[in-house]
């Protein structure tokens, strides 16, 4: 899967529409091998994007969660800290 796209289900606060217009579009990219289509491309480009974002609001809004909401902070600061630990990235300095 593109790295680039990100669990959206079961975060509190839940996923923004940017956020599902992001997975949408990496995933298009991705399918497509394309970040930019030609003219030609465009409008099946940006019609599977608006199909897949469609898509994903109702996967989201009919998944059930059983465990509680997962914080978005302390995920994404849980990733930063395998990402430097397995030497990815550079520690962060305050």
């Amino acid at each position: 899967m593109c790295r680039n796209i990100h669990t959206l289900h079961n975060f509190e606060p839940a996923a923004t529409g940017d956020e599902v217009r992001a997975a949408a579009l990496q995933y298009v990219r991705k399918i497509s091998g394309t970040t930019k289509p030609s003219k030609a491309n465009a409008q099946a480009f940006d019609r599977a994007v608006d199909e897949i974002e469609h898509a994903t609001r109702h996967l989201l809004a009919d998944l059930v969660a059983v465990a509680p909401p997962k914080n978005r902070e302390e995920e994404a600061a849980k990733a930063r800290a395998r990402a430097e630990k397995s030497g990815r990235y550079a520690p962060r300095v305050a």
